[in-house]
Parts: structure tokens; sequence; C-alpha cells
């Protein structure tokens, strides 16, 4: 049992979705998973497992952020074994060629979080997704003909920022997109020996101020989900 978690052993499945909205969890496990079972409330943070076309898969939210998300990633993996760590989150775009609800593999994951400082005090360790995992989402997104996009993308300790023209300099060499989680994810995947990707859904752009409604970011997204689970 973790400090977060108050599952049993064996409650959580070795591959586990991660979404930051435990309320996007819930949706989840109703509309994807059968026979769901919900194994956490703790803080309101929950997690669920059932089954997708015969195999286990759990669906746990993290939170908003890397001191969050690395709370329950730790968990699961030393308290309740999971081996696949799969990030299902909202983003926001960077370049103008990347629209509302367009899906994203994060191959990297640069980031503003001083979380690696202590790991490598004179060096910057470069968190990447497991190729596997990629390799398996790029293949399954072109046989449903499900447009992707891949690339760097941008981990951020701040969702408001004093200077909101910032981005540019990040979009300038490339990044495509910035969400709160997926530096920390691959950087714990890597230090454990688990597998690890974040399949992303920009929900807002910087570029043109076009943003989704909070329903949609916790109730839609499917593209991105229908990845995650078929690539489990």
């Amino acid at each position: 049992m973790g400090t977060h978690i108050n599952a049993r052993k064996g409650d959580v499945a070795e591959t586990v979705l991660l979404p930051g909205d435990p309320l996007r969890a819930k949706w989840i496990a109703e509309t994807f998973l059968e026979d769901a079972i919900c194994y956490n409330q703790v803080r309101g943070m929950l997690g669920f497992t059932g089954h997708y076309k015969g195999k286990r898969i759990s669906v746990q939210g993290s939170g908003m952020g890397v001191p969050s998300a690395l709370i329950y990633y730790h968990e699961l993996i030393t308290n309740y074994n999971a081996k696949t760590l799969i990030r299902v989150g909202t983003a926001g775009s960077f370049q103008k060629d990347i629209g509302l609800r367009d899906v994203i593999l994060a191959m990297s994951a640069s980031t503003t979080s001083s979380i690696n400082d202590e790991r490598f005090p004179s060096a910057h360790f470069a968190p990447t997704a497991d190729f596997e995992l990629f390799q398996k989402a790029v293949e399954f997104a072109r046989s449903q003909k499900i447009p992707i996009k891949a690339g760097n993308i941008l981990t951020h300790d701040m969702y408001y920022e004093d200077d909101m023209e910032d981005y540019k300099r990040w979009a300038a060499y490339g990044v495509l997109c910035v969400e709160m989680e997926t530096a920390g994810l691959y950087t714990i995947a890597a230090r454990q020996g688990v597998k690890a990707l974040s399949v992303l859904t920009i929900s807002d752009s910087l570029v043109t101020g076009k943003v989704t409604s909070p329903e949609d970011r916790e109730q839609s997204f499917s593209d991105m989900v229908n990845i995650a689970l078929n690539i489990a």
C-alpha cells in the first residue's frame, strides 16, 4: 500500500494510463474498460482497474505538475510493480500548424523544472520516450488513419507566465507544445527501468488563442486514449 494510493497488492495492473485529471481517469474507465473497479480515492485522485480487449489495464489520475505526478508514478512503480506507464494528457500548441485536438507523441521532453539538477548538478539529462512504445503508437495511429505529430515538447513548471510571448523561444527550436508532467515521467521511468510514453491532445493554442472547453478536456480526446490502450 502506498501513502497516496490506497490499493492492495494486485489491485493495479502492470500497464497504467495516466491522465492528470482524476475525472478523466473516471471517464476513461467508464467509457473504455470492462468491469472497471475503483481502487483509489485518496485525495480524490481516482484510480481504476479493468480490462480492454482482454488485457488488464489501470488508469490513475496524477494531478497537475511534476511534483504531484512523480508521487503517483513512484508509488505505482515501487509499490505496485507497474511496468508500462502511458501519460494521456492535454497540451498547449506552440506551432501554427498544430491545432486543437491534434494528437502529439512526445519523443523527448525539454523542461523548466529543476527536478534533475540534484541528480546531474553539472550536466543536463535529456528525458526521452521508450522507443518500443513510441514505435507501436506511430504504427497504430497510421493503421487507424489518426493524424499525429511527434517531436520535442516542453514540460513547464508554470501554467501562467508573466511573459505570455515566451513560448516563441521554444517554438523557434521546433518544440511542439507545452504541458506539465512528461519530463518527470520519462526521468523516473529511465531510473526505474520501466517503459513510458506521453500521448497528448492539444487543448489550446498559444499561437491562435483558441481553447477547448473544460468538458472537452475532461471527456473527449478519444483518439489519444485509443492509441494508448492499443499499444498497451
